[in-house]
């Protein structure tokens, strides 16, 4: 299979088969260099990581179940740089191209699962999402993807971030194979529909107006599923407080993470990257403890506003996804931006999924379903309702 858009790891591509007759069959799928596939290197995107440790010998449990439910692998993906990173540009494997947006950033650190399934490469494709990894790609690409509720799915064989944030979700362009994927993962079909629904009104605010505005008919759409809007603050303290409390526990974790790795090996890395270690190695114990509290506020928030049969939308990204090779001083920026829109997952550890469908200018974006903890079928539901209205 040939890979127009850079989306796979360079280099021979395996390919394994699935169990014949499972209700997968006839399904492929890519994985996320983060997990691991026995016999293969995991990368982390980051060449020194492979050197330094040793081949799997087992498969990742979210790799394993897709193949007992009879989907073949045909190939491990690119990620940002130790998944450190939110755009999708790597500085060791190139930039994945966006086949729904090209000369834009395909979104990270998911980014060649994401542009696969974008080109139809392969049916489903595994991701991860610490800060907002799955969820970007999906609105930047247009895409279904999900972050599952934190701790849902078995992490086993998944080289880890920020392990009270880390997550694995998956990608797909219909709901229909969206939602088989999801009951392989979840071990639960989809359902039941929510009857409530609220509109995050301080995220429409702060994304782009272009944005918001192209977002209305989704929400529509989602009126005549769930019932009447309301309309809601998410976040009291403000996007931006809840972004600096999640800059300041995912770094550190981060920092915590990989500096066994760091010490020992002294490995490469992009400026960028190595930057963000650096910052979360500084991050003062006042500062981590401040933002403690605040991801229990906000977990508060989010049990008051998502009660049984609720759900809250809210953009995806403030923007649709940017230009490709931008200066290393315009992206920090941006990155700040979309984690006011994203920090809220690795906070309260609630599922969210990206309903994909607008269009700005030609680029995708998507509108973001949250609902409360181990909701996730219920979100998966609304998706093939959506699909399903004229």
């Amino acid at each position: 299979m040939t890979d127009p858009v850079s989306a796979f790891v360079p280099g021979p591509r395996a390919h394994i088969a699935g169990r014949p007759g499972g209700p997968l069959s006839g399904l492929s799928f890519a994985v996320k260099d983060l997990f691991d596939v026995a016999g293969l290197p995991t990368g982390g995107g980051n060449h020194d990581w492979a050197k330094a440790n040793p081949i799997p010998t087992r498969h990742a449990w979210a790799v394993q179940t897709l193949l007992d439910a009879g989907a073949d692998f045909v190939g491990k993906t690119i990620t940002d740089e130790v998944s450190l990173g939110i755009l999708g540009e790597n500085a060791f494997d190139g930039t994945p191209l966006n086949s729904a947006a090209p000369g834009r950033v395909p979104g990270g650190s998911s980014s060649g699962s994401a542009a696969a399934v974008a080109a139809g490469l392969c049916d489903i494709a595994l991701g991860t999402d610490t800060g907002g990894s799955v969820r970007v790609p999906s609105s930047f690409c247009g895409l279904y993807g999900l972050r599952p509720t934190h701790g849902r799915l078995d992490l086993t064989g998944l080289m880890p971030q920020a392990p009270s944030s880390d997550t694995a979700g998956w990608f797909a362009r219909d709901a229909g194979t969206f939602a088989k994927a999801g009951t392989v993962l979840l071990g639960e079909a989809p359902g039941p529909l929510p009857t409530r629904l609220l509109i995050a009104v301080d995220a429409f605010g702060f994304a782009d107006p272009e944005v918001a505005a192209a977002l209305q008919p989704i929400v529509r759409k989602l009126e005549r599923i769930v019932g009447p809007a309301r309309e809601e603050i998410m976040a009291p303290q403000g996007l931006s407080v809840w972004a600096r409390a999640q800059r300041s526990l995912q770094p550190f974790e981060a920092w915590q993470t990989f500096r066994p790795w760091i010490e020992r090996h002294n490995p490469r890395m992009a400026f960028s990257v190595a930057a963000g270690l650096i910052a979360g190695s500084q991050i003062p114990s006042g500062e981590r403890n401040w933002a403690a509290l605040m991801r229990e506020e906000a977990r508060a928030r989010l049990r008051h506003l998502l009660p049984a049969g609720t759900i809250l939308c809210l953009p995806t990204t403030p923007f649709t996804a940017p230009l490709r090779g931008l200066p290393t001083p315009e992206l920090q920026p941006l990155r700040d931006r979309i984690t006011c829109l994203c920090a809220q997952g690795g906070l309260t550890g609630s599922p969210q999924l990206n309903l994909p469908g607008a269009m700005v200018d030609g680029a995708p974006v998507g509108l973001s379903i949250i609902g409360g903890r181990d909701t996730d079928a219920s979100l998966i539901a609304v998706a093939q309702a959506m699909e399903a209205l004229p």
